[in-house]
């Protein structure tokens, strides 16, 4: 069978041989790693630290900093000491450096957005920035894709894909995060003809360019495939032993490609029959299964892959009995075992489950949309309902090890941000910096 690295490579972050990197760390903590794009280093929302406060009855973790922030859904992302936030204020999509330790404003660069939720949720940002070196990404819920200086913040470059592109209004607007291979910065776009009406309908239509691959440098455009629509859910990249792959859940289903020249291996569709439906939970991938998970009835489907092909290993069959439906939050693969949010609204609870068989070890109800970081054999549980909780990462049984009640304010989307120690939490109006390692 046809085998693939374990682990993620660090695409994103191993800057080309040649290529000067003159940002100079701010970090004084350094036994850690940082966290530079969504789902962390290596896209799989795992943490490889150790040392974490495991004693939270006797020694809550102390918060650190904590700053107000204005709308969006946009998780941080940390790198060389530096957190960078994406919001918006009033009618302006803001990016803000500040020092990771101590939450200082380094600076802010905005531009005047215009964009208004289909559904009267937040106007603001849904895609993290991503960084690498000197460059920091983002990409507005607008569809505006901008690249700024990490040093200073100035733009280097702007592609406006809502208007090069003919992409129709989207229930919640851009929520996918770009990723970077090489030289490239990979995005869904899912842009529709011309004439198209301007909202997403039934009837809506692609155009070939549900993906798009631009120059990271110049923001110019390499290459395009699929008709697909965009879904929420950020690419996965996965480095082979003979090539490279990346995972796209679209609106449609799983598009699987050659990030190196666009070239289409597989699509499965996976789309609900509802016509208000997302994909949004990045796929899981684990050597050669890819998994992929939403919550308006499919759930979930396993799949082998190979180039130029797939099997499907397990699938659910029907919405009464699904395995681990996730909404939005990806759920964390460790030893074997899948632990994630399953369903939606109030129903939601938080389950672990075995990846092959997708045979359920346990569930915790009441949490309401989860999101879960691995770290240190243990998983950090966000709750929408703005509580935290430090859970064993084991299959035997929910065994909580702390819990922290309303620490961040509601409703609290994002799940939780490791880096160099510090645990990052966004809520709905403030970013809260925890210390989860002590120093001392």
């Amino acid at each position: 069978m046809y085998k693939y690295i374990g682990v993620i490579c660090l695409f994103a972050f191993q800057l080309a041989a040649g290529e000067e990197n003159k940002v100079a760390s701010l970090a004084k903590r350094t036994n850690g790693h940082d966290w530079p794009q969504i789902l962390g280093p290596n896209q799989n929302n795992k943490s490889a630290e150790t040392g974490i406060n495991k004693t939270w009855k006797n020694k809550t973790p102390r918060l650190v900093w904590e700053m107000t922030t204005g709308e969006g859904y946009a998780a941080p992302s940390i790198s060389a000491g530096r957190v960078f936030i994406f919001d918006r204020i009033k009618n302006e999509a803001r990016l803000t450096c500040a020092h990771a330790e101590t939450g200082k404003v380094l600076w802010r660069n905005t531009y005047p957005t215009e964009y208004e939720d289909m559904y009267g949720y937040s106007n603001g940002p849904r895609s993290a920035p991503l960084i690498q070196g000197e460059r920091v990404y983002s990409f507005g819920s607008d569809g505006m894709l901008r690249c700024n200086s990490v040093q200073d913040g100035a733009l280097l470059w702007q592609v406006n894909t809502t208007a090069n592109y003919g992409v129709v209004k989207n229930f919640f607007g851009v929520g996918a995060s770009p990723v970077l291979y090489q030289d490239l910065l990979i995005a869904q776009i899912g842009g529709s003809p011309k004439g198209t009406a301007a909202k997403i309908s039934r009837e809506t239509k692609g155009n070939g360019t549900g993906i798009v691959a631009f120059d990271k440098k110049t923001g110019k455009e390499v290459y395009r495939l699929s008709n697909e629509l965009a879904g929420y859910a950020t690419p996965r990249l996965v480095q082979g032993t003979d090539r490279d792959w990346c995972f796209t859940f679209a609106r449609g289903g799983l598009l699987a490609f050659n990030p190196k020249n666009g070239e289409q291996d597989f699509h499965f569709p996976w789309q609900s029959k509802r016509f208000e439906s997302v994909n949004a939970a990045t796929p899981v991938v684990v050597d050669d299964l890819v998994l992929i998970t939403e919550s308006y009835g499919l759930g979930s489907a396993l799949l082998s892959f190979r180039p130029g092909a797939y099997e499907v290993v397990r699938k659910d069959k029907s919405p009464r009995d699904l395995t681990l439906a996730a909404h939005w939050t990806t759920p964390v693969v460790h030893n074997g075992y899948l632990y994630g949010s399953h369903g939606s609204g109030g129903r939601s609870d938080l389950r672990c489950v075995e990846l092959r068989t997708g045979k359920l070890a346990w569930r915790k109800t009441g949490l309401v949309h989860a999101g879960v970081l691995y770290v240190d054999g243990h998983l950090v549980v966000t709750t929408e309902k703005g509580d935290v909780r430090l859970v064993e990462a084991s299959p035997e049984a929910y065994r909580e090890v702390g819990h922290l009640k309303d620490m961040v304010d509601r409703p609290a989307y994002n799940g939780p941000v490791l880096a160099q120690g510090l645990l990052y939490l966004l809520g709905n109006t403030k970013l809260k910096c925890l210390e989860l390692i002590p120093t001392n």
